[in-house]
């Protein structure tokens, strides 16, 4: 069994794949990693979606593991799922699908589908021009976050509650041609709840950051173990099915009211700080996980040839 991780090949993420797949069977499994860079199609009549990466091509595998989104252009960016596309209706298995990427990178969209599906979220603004967005920081009560709509890790996410500093962020970014995302600031105490979604299964800490709003891993939070109760782990699973995400970290603050609230749905989560501070082998189960949904997709593929023999 092979599958194509499409992500970073000196990645924490990929070495631990490598050592959970070397220790579950070192027969059984391997994962050979690609990069985004290098995809490429070929398109012609008998195979529309014929797609390789450093000469690999997709059909090899059994299944391909997005680790990453990289930064590049519009046109890079949407070539890149469309290939992921074009290879899921050519009958291949992407994990998470090519929708639930673009539905996590874009933190409108996600949020707006959370709300839809009358899901918990923090009150939102998005708009185009200065004026619009200081009208909304005054409704916010000149306090908000100002975050950009693709992104992740708490990068480039600023709290401000200074109108002066607020026009001259809100015109920056206008002039940049941005898309001004402003949200309502949450006073969560420092700290928030991290649910990793895998398949049926959840395991979950808090995150804490006495120096910093922001929680994350990466920017100084720190995890510790967390019983989460049915209620947020059901709201981690809705909120992963909206997302389309059956690989997620959903991430939940409480209000002073206690009031959960969903702020992310992450569709490339990692699990390096939630492996230290459950004592539980992550990487492991994410490798069982993998082998048991290309095992379905497999079986699930050979009812459907063998219904079309029988039409």
């Amino acid at each position: 069994m092979k599958i194509a991780v499409l992500g970073n090949p000196h990645s924490w993420y990929f070495s631990d794949l490598q050592r959970a797949a070397a220790r579950l069977d070192a027969t059984a499994l391997h994962f050979h990693s690609l990069p985004f860079s290098t995809i490429q199609a070929e398109v012609r009549n008998e195979d529309f979606a014929c797609l390789r990466s450093a000469n690999q091509p997709f059909g090899d595998f059994d299944a391909i593991l997005v680790r990453t989104m990289p930064p590049g252009s519009l046109e890079q960016v949407i070539f890149r799922m469309n290939a992921l596309h074009l290879h899921e209706q050519a009958g291949g298995l992407v994990l998470n699908c090519a929708r639930s990427i673009e539905i996590a990178v874009d933190k409108y969209l996600s949020l707006g589908l959370l709300a839809s599906n009358n899901l918990p979220v923090p009150e939102t603004f998005v708009c185009q021009t200065s004026e619009d967005a200081m009208a909304a920081f005054e409704q916010l009560g000149n306090d908000a976050v100002i975050k950009p709509v693709f992104g992740g890790e708490g990068r480039g996410i600023t709290r401000i509650s200074d109108p002066a500093l607020a026009i001259r962020a809100f015109r920056m970014l206008e002039q940049l041609e941005g898309v001004i995302y402003l949200q309502q600031y949450i006073d969560h105490g420092g700290s928030d709840i991290r649910v990793f979604v895998l398949g049926d299964q959840t395991f979950s800490m808090c995150r804490n950051n006495s120096g910093d709003w922001r929680t994350n891993i990466s920017l100084g939070g720190q995890g510790t173990p967390y019983d989460a109760p049915d209620e947020i782990i059901q709201l981690a699973k809705r909120a992963s099915r909206v997302a389309q995400a059956e690989i997620a970290g959903v991430d939940i603050v409480f209000t002073p009211e206690q009031r959960p609230v969903i702020l992310e749905v992450n569709a490339v989560p990692g699990w390096r700080g939630l492996t230290r501070v459950t004592g539980k082998d992550i990487g492991m189960q994410v490798v069982q996980f993998l082998e048991n949904r290309v095992r379905q997709h497999q079986h699930s593929t050979e009812l459907q040839e063998a219904n079309h023999q029988n039409l």
